[in-house]
């Protein structure tokens, strides 16, 4: 059975939610054996996956081809998709339109859109549409040019205005709250006042769960090591080892080896796998059939034929 919105709701103040992003097929399929229970195809994709510098570049097409690739690996988790930027600022017609090509093109679950009450008009008219939508307050990366980089959010009173704006997101009908980069005592004040979960990314231990980017987490990028970030496996190390070892063999002509190829078994002949006595004595019988024909030729030119009288 998959993960729905109504389990996930659930699951506050019971069980802590892990998330992690995802973006491909194949981590999907990965992800799935570990029993994670919500996936986020994150705009992240294109820092981690495009090479872009921050999230901005990304486009609404990205978005539905990574969503329709971790689809495709029909994963029990629920799946999230981010809204990318201007697909849901311009308007609330243009948001529910770009939210449902989402989860129409893609067969995701949920969307997630970032900012407070600015969104939540957006948001509104997404969820009245049955599409169900993820909040995201504290450091929103689309805003990385207006805030000039990644800063802490949330301090001092700005804490309190963050507060009243995770019950606006709740009020137009989020159904979890990613809380990014603010201070743990805030994100466990908002955790405790809302109904709905909330996912902390650089937030705290007092959220209902929390979030990683997937690369983050298996080490992929050992130059990206912000404080919220907890490497759980070296895969980057290993990847460039095996990489490495790879060339090595095949410069050497240790790869590929035998057991690495392929034979063609299935047309051989009588003549080739004959052994050599067989092969002399068909060669003397062919010639012993020579020398009787000729005999027999000349012995014919001798006598008279059957027919003839004398």
């Amino acid at each position: 059975m998959r993960w729905t919105t109504r389990d996930i709701r659930q699951m506050k103040g019971r069980d802590k939610i892990p998330m992690l992003t995802c973006y491909d097929y194949t981590m999907s399929k990965l992800l799935d054996q570990a029993g994670v229970p919500l996936y986020l195809v994150g705009d992240s994709l294109g820092n981690v996956v495009l090479g872009y510098e921050t999230t901005v570049p990304v486009t609404l097409q990205h978005m539905i081809h990574h969503a329709s690739a971790v689809m495709r690996a029909k994963p029990k988790a629920l799946v999230v998709v981010d809204m990318p930027f201007l697909s849901f600022q311009i308007s609330p017609a243009r948001a529910l339109e770009s939210a449902g090509r989402i989860v129409k093109e893609s067969g995701a679950d949920a969307v997630k859109l970032e900012g407070g009450e600015r969104s939540a008009a957006a948001i509104r008219r997404i969820v009245e549409a049955g599409i169900p939508v993820v909040g995201h307050l504290g450091l929103t990366p689309q805003s990385v040019l207006a805030l000039g980089g990644y800063p802490l959010q949330g301090k001092g009173k700005e804490g309190d205005r963050l507060l009243e704006e995770a019950r606006i997101l709740e009020d137009a009908g989020c159904f979890l709250l990613v809380l990014e980069k603010v201070p743990s005592e805030l994100a466990a004040r908002v955790t405790a006042a809302a109904s709905i979960p909330t996912i902390g990314i650089g937030a705290g231990a007092g959220c209902d769960g929390q979030v990683l980017v997937i690369n983050d987490l298996l080490g992929l990028d050992p130059d990206f090591a912000p404080r919220f970030v907890k490497r759980f496996a070296h895969v980057g190390k290993t990847i460039v080892e095996a990489a490495a070892k790879y060339c090595a063999e095949v410069r050497q002509g240790k790869f590929p080896a035998s057991e690495h190829e392929y034979r063609d078994t299935s047309s051989k002949t009588t003549s080739s796998t004959a052994s050599p006595s067989s092969s002399a004595s068909s060669s003397t019988r062919t010639k012993a059939t020579r020398a009787k024909t000729t005999r027999t030729k000349k012995a014919s030119r001798k006598s008279p034929s059957r027919g003839k009288k004398s």
